[in-house]
């Protein structure tokens, strides 16, 4: 007898793998009793059952690792609570390193790892031996060993999740194809479905949709960005090997490798560097799509299989089981989505997990409950959060070029700079052939190909990856220093910008933002939006153009976010215009100490201090064009971001480049941009700064007006102002000038790891790798935290550091109001 479909719910879920089920069994904890869970088939009968089941706890951040940390420990409990066996056992995990470049890499994670709170251990290839005795362990040069990760069995999970949901009230429905997502004025109103023909609505405010590889599809018919696109996955397991027993998980990144013991078979898969899209270009995937396999391609895996023979000998006289070929849905940033879309409210998004769902699901499905249930996230998920997408990059063609390169940047070595290869220039700066032409190498970020360096006269315009210093340091180091003694200029078309105007705009951005926004027109603010806990919810500035118009920059990898913040809290009274006006208008920046003196053989206008002084925005002439000049820095000299029409920008470029020829001026690309704020201790959205940090915690308190009345944060700011910081953001320099920061290395106080580095990039001028990193402060004094003694632990070796509570360079900044 068919479940009946109910007319309402609170939430409808679209989709019965891990992921689906996850977020029904947390909703439901949370007391949601009636959350309906949909499934076109049957329950994981898409991408979940055929699974590898690996359980991997160290991820790239840490709330990452604090949600596979979640999903490993829920996992063991929920046998005992629903009665279904998961099959988890934590065997452990080893990953082996063949080259030095991966030994850095995998010493790095295993510091990240001790800063997590996670077990782990370096060990040497005679231990690797002792521990995985199969294995050709001869061209080893290191291993690292997580005793307390392992594995599972996926569809069990699902099914234990599911029962989980069920227990407390959630009702989950098969054989139901969801047909439509209904809206009214911007928001969700219902689902529509079919069941054996017949049509049903379900009134609801909340959908999930959490349709794996069919995500994409079902987002587009509401309007709402997912791209998704799944790739061929492959592995292979063995007849039972006699005398096979208990063994840790066991990564071979260098060989796109994996290997998992199960019941006396060995399971052998693969995350090659040129995947297989999947479907055939032009085609869908089937509508009776269920518990399906991938024709088998031989060829494909045949490279894989030989190296896996070679490390594994005895794979060689094992038979073979199953060759199996399944799909999963992959993301462009190899980051899976969580959260409400931009484009609808009520639209939520758990889906696309990049060959990592199992791991991810049970702590991703709790933190969007969650998410769901307080209507802001539980902590910090912006490198997940389905805001960080680009609305371009739902196109198919872009999808399917892109998909074939993160299947294999799970294993790929994850250098530091490490650019994306395939479906690149989508999105290009008016001055893209002029800065090409002079040698500029580009990197992409949200789609935006900006440039990242100039390569010299002769010298090969591509990266050449390492851990240590590549092949364009020197290229930073004289950009960087033409910036602190000269002139540089830097193309910033891909900053994000935003006009929001109309009869309440001030009131609106006063609510939002912490600074105070009652300016004269021409005044340029920075400021925070925050959310109520006092976390940044954007950094941004905001000039004045008028009483009624104000024009917001923020940076090009969080524009959706920004944008969907705003129109978040725009209340429907309120009479305000919001328009992306990003694409309108490119940025040229002018920085260093000579700036003044090229902007004055360019434009006739009167840039001297008593008539354009720091903060201040307003028109010049630029050799026969017209430019917005914005005097404020990211760099941390005298300069001017100049905001030109886009059909304008290849004449005033060339009229700038003219005439700094009598002046020195400088290309300079985006990691120079980067090292000069970190001297400068600048904080960088999304990595210093986060929804998470509390704006006095990351040190800004200098841009936030309580007195101006009500904001949004304003009592969480009024609290820590008065109960005192629990951390505080730090500057670090290393004593040693030859090591190198990047994100994430422990940051060691008194011989105690306390927290990790938040950004890093090299000082040039200071004349050492520079880090950012928050400290451990609650009843201690400044002085305190200065008296301490600091390392950096990078790799395993513990490198001294300095510390600093201001600016290292310029710290009473002085010469960006020169």
């Amino acid at each position: 007898m068919k479940k009946p479909i109910p007319s309402k719910a609170r939430a409808v879920i679209i989709g019965g793998g891990v992921s689906g089920c996850s977020v029904a069994y947390h909703l439901a904890k949370l007391g949601w009793t009636d959350v309906v869970l949909l499934e076109r088939k049957q329950l994981t009968c898409g991408t979940t059952w055929h699974a590898a089941g690996l359980i991997g706890q160290l991820r790239a951040s840490q709330n990452m690792t604090r949600l596979a940390k979640y999903s490993a420990d829920l996992y063991v409990r929920l046998e005992a609570e629903t009665g279904i066996g998961t099959g988890m056992k934590q065997n452990g995990s080893m990953t082996v390193a063949l080259t030095d470049e991966r030994k850095e890499e995998i010493y790095r994670q295993a510091s990240l790892a001790r800063a997590f709170n996670v077990d782990v251990r370096e060990i040497s290839p005679q231990e690797v031996k002792e521990m995985y005795p199969h294995l050709n362990v001869g061209d080893i040069k290191a291993a690292v060993h997580l005793p307390l990760d392992g594995q599972c069995d996926p569809a069990n999970i699902a099914m234990a999740l599911a029962k989980g949901a069920r227990q407390n009230g959630a009702t989950i429905i098969e054989g139901v194809i969801v047909t439509g997502v209904s809206t009214k004025d911007g928001r969700v109103t219902g689902v529509t479905c079919e069941q054996d023909g017949e049509t049903y609505t379900i009134e609801t405010d909340n959908v999930v949709n959490a349709a794996g590889m069919w995500g994409r599809n079902l987002a587009a018919h509401s309007g709402v960005t997912v791209p998704l696109h799944a790739c061929e996955h492959f592995y292979i397991v063995t007849e039972p090997i006699t005398g096979l027993k208990q063994l840790p998980v066991l990564r071979v990144p260098d060989e796109a490798t994996y290997y998992k013991e199960d019941a006396g078979k060995m399971l052998v898969g693969a995350f090659e560097l040129k995947a297989k899209p999947w479907p055939a270009k032009g085609e869908a995937i089937r509508a009776d799509f269920c518990f399906d396999q991938l024709p088998e391609d031989f060829d494909h895996f045949q490279h894989i299989l030989e190296m896996a023979v070679n490390r594994m000998p005895m794979l060689e006289t094992a038979g073979i089981h199953t060759f199996f070929n399944g799909p999963e849905s992959f993301t462009p940033d190899d980051r899976y989505y969580l959260g409400e879309a931009p484009e609808l409210k009520g639209y939520w998004v758990a889906a696309g997990y990049n060959s990592i769902g199992i791991v991810s699901s049970g702590g991703a499905g709790m933190a969007l409950a969650q998410w769901m249930n307080d209507g802001e996230p539980p902590f910090d998920l912006w490198e997940v959060d389905i805001r960080r997408v680009q609305p371009f990059q739902k196109n198919r063609t872009y999808l399917r070029e892109r998909v074939s390169e993160t299947l294999g940047l799970l294993y790929a070595d994850h250098f530091p700079f490490r650019q994306m290869a395939t479906a690149r220039g989508v999105r290009r700066s008016p001055l893209h052939e002029h800065l090409k032409a002079r040698g500029a190498v580009f990197g992409e970020v949200a789609g935006n190909e900006r440039a990242n360096w100039f390569a010299k006269p002769g010298q090969e315009r591509e990266y050449r990856y390492s851990w240590k210093r590549q092949n364009w340091f020197e290229n930073q180091r004289d950009e960087h220093m033409a910036v602190r003694t000269g002139v540089g200029f830097f193309d910033m078309s891909s900053f994000g910008k935003i006009r929001v105007e109309g009869r309440d705009a001030l009131a609106f951005l006063q609510r939002l933002c912490a600074n105070q926004m009652d300016v004269p027109a021409g005044r340029i603010v920075y400021t925070q939006m925050l959310n109520r806990r006092g976390g940044i919810e954007s950094d941004l500035t905001v000039t004045r153009l008028s009483e009624t118009a104000f024009f917001l920059v923020v940076p090009g990898a969080t524009l959706q976010r920004d944008l969907a913040w705003l129109r978040k809290n725009l209340t429907g009274d309120e009479f305000v215009v919001i328009t992306d006006v990003t694409a309108a208008e490119s940025v040229l920046c002018i920085m260093g100490p000579k700036a003044r003196n090229l902007m004055a053989s360019v434009s006739p206008n009167d840039l001297s201090n008593a008539h354009h002084p720091f903060g201040t925005a307003r028109e010049i002439e630029v050799g026969m064009g017209l430019a917005r000049a914005h005097r404020v820095t990211y760099v941390g000299e005298l300069g001017w971001e100049l905001y030109v029409s886009s059909d304008q920008t290849a004449h005033v470029f060339e009229a700038i480049e003219e005439a700094g020829i009598a002046h020195g001026l400088k290309l300079c690309g985006l990691h120079t941009l980067d090292s000069c704020r970190i001297e400068k201790a600048f904080r960088h959205f999304g990595h210093d700064i986060t929804d998470e940090d509390h704006v006095l915690e990351a040190g800004l308190g200098f841009a936030v007006r309580t007195k101006k009345g009500d904001f949004l944060g304003r009592d969480a700011v009024l609290r820590v102002q008065e109960e005192g910081l629990k951390r505080r953001m730090v500057q670090f320099r290393l004593n040693d000038p030859e090591p190198l920061l990047f994100h994430n290395e422990a940051v060691v106080r008194d011989g105690k790891i306390v927290s990790t580095i938040t950004s890093g990039n090299y000082g040039h001028f200071l004349g050492g790798a520079i880090g950012m990193g928050y400290v451990p402060c609650e009843g201690q004094t400044e002085a305190d935290l200065l008296a301490s003694s600091y390392e950096i632990e990078i790799a395993g070796r513990r490198v001294p550091a300095t510390a600093s509570l201001v600016p290292m360079y310029d710290p009473k900044a002085e010469r960006v109001r020169m």
